[in-house]
């Protein structure tokens, strides 16, 4: 049975770019891979190599310092350099830079696992841990340590092949080209974490995705076609959809029993554990009506966005702005220098007549259509009010940091209002004065 979650839109798709393209290597493997030292929710790792140095592909290049996923080389050559570098992000970052030998020489350590079946799920783990994967559908979050944190805790995984933001189909044509990885992947996982089953959830707008995975699945693995509508994908959506659990203000999945994980970090656990392969590239869209050959892409993490957009043909058009990501919760690109991360699933190029701009932001009329959408159940017309006077505890009493920032409110808002953009404001002004608050307590304990 399934069930229905609060709000959401469903804006154009814009799918039909891409979707029935298939995936398909770099026509040129870029001349130099730019890998940074963070790609993924914790501390940078720290590099492992030194300018001259030799490496493989799937050679270790950075490790962990705390919470985060140890980074390999993505191509093997030669260390040019270990600076830093513009970052996706935002500034820059400690990065390690590889000239491409065009060799592609494996690592040793890469090799062909025959005892899959023999592996705990404590190996499991050590084998995801040790190959960098994080997720592969959001931010980036350690999957070894999401995997950590629901054995013994969940009943339910779910894994997402929803991809309900427009104009992206990476995940599309990954279940259809390699639909038995992910559904490898996903009999992984479930061992990893205690589970014997899994289910799939995939919109309904991708049917041969449906067919295809419903074909090779079996019954432990089950595929649940749900309604389009966006943010189906985010994880506490995707669970009320599916289980009818709701996931409490500032909890967890794992709060109600359930782990989420993405159908391309479920094909990657495959890889690694079957091939030893590490996570090095991914699949990646390029589309948008700026470019002239949209296509799906299989990419060595690192490689410039320049060097993508080069292998789209370049720009048929001026674009109006470039995205890492979808036009709803992508990230601006202001540098065609920064690189493709783990993470990266869709570099999108918009024309003006794309993004469809409007008169300026207006003035809120309270009309309460962002309410109405809001997947969280939020007051976004309130949490921005209060924003706007730096009511910093008033914003964080209605559940700010809840918002999962899906520009849904940014979407049907007609004063045009840049809601998620405060929302994000107002999250970091609340972290930096719970940072302060630490910092003097630890002070003053210390000076007591």
């Amino acid at each position: 049975m399934l069930y229905k979650f609060f709000g959401g839109v469903h804006p154009a798709e814009h799918k039909d770019l891409t979707e029935h393209k298939a995936t398909a290597p770099l026509a040129q493997a870029p001349a130099q891979v730019v890998i940074p030292m963070s790609m993924h929710i914790g501390a940078p790792c720290k590099p492992v190599v030194a300018v001259g140095d030799q490496v493989k592909v799937g050679q270790l290049i950075g490790e962990t310092t705390g919470l985060g996923a140890p980074i390999h080389a993505s191509v093997s050559g030669k260390v040019t350099a270990v600076e830093p570098r513009p970052f996706g992000n935002g500034g820059s970052m400690m990065s390690v830079v590889i000239e491409n030998d065009f060799q592609d020489t494996p690592d040793p350590s890469i090799k062909h696992r025959d005892n899959v079946d023999a592996l705990t799920g404590a190996e499991i783990i050590e084998i995801v841990k040790n190959a960098g994967i994080t997720g592969m559908g959001g931010a980036g979050f350690p999957t070894h340590v999401k995997l950590s944190g629901a054995v013994g805790k969940v009943d339910t995984l779910i894994l997402n092949g929803a991809e309900c933001e427009p104009y992206i189909t990476s995940d599309h044509r990954l279940m259809l080209e390699r639909g038995e990885a992910v559904i490898g992947g996903a009999r992984l996982l479930a061992k990893a974490v205690g589970l014997k089953e899994a289910t799939i959830g995939i919109e309904l707008n991708k049917p041969d995705a449906i067919e295809h995975l419903k074909s090779i699945a079996g019954g432990d693995v089950h595929i649940e076609g749900l309604k389009t509508r966006y943010p189906q994908g985010a994880e506490k959506q995707l669970i009320q959809m599916i289980t009818g659990r709701q996931v409490p203000p500032g909890k967890l999945p794992a709060d109600v029993q359930c782990l989420v994980c993405n159908v391309a970090t479920a094909a990657a656990v495959w890889d690694a554990v079957t091939e030893g392969k590490p996570l090095t590239q991914r699949g990646v869209t390029l589309t948008g009506g700026a470019l002239t050959e949209p296509m799906n892409v299989i990419v060595p993490v690192g490689t410039p966005v320049k060097d993508l957009i080069d292998a789209a043909g370049g720009f048929k058009a001026d674009p109006d702005r470039i995205l890492y990501g979808g036009p709803m919760m992508g990230n601006p690109i202001y540098d065609l220098d920064v690189t493709m991360m783990k993470s990266t699933n869709c570099i999108l190029c918009l024309t003006k007549a794309e993004v469809a701009e409007q008169d300026p932001a207006q003035t809120c009329i309270r009309c309460g259509k962002c309410v109405e959408v809001c997947p969280m159940k939020l007051t976004p017309l309130f949490m921005r009010m209060n924003t706007n006077k730096r009511r910093w505890a008033e914003v964080e009493a209605l559940n700010v940091m809840d918002c999962i920032e899906c520009g849904s409110c940014n979407y049907i808002c007609p004063a045009r209002l840049p809601l998620v953009q405060s929302f994000r404001t107002a999250k970091f002004a609340i972290r930096d004065e719970a940072a302060k608050a630490k910092a003097k307590a630890e002070k003053e304990a210390a000076n007591a």
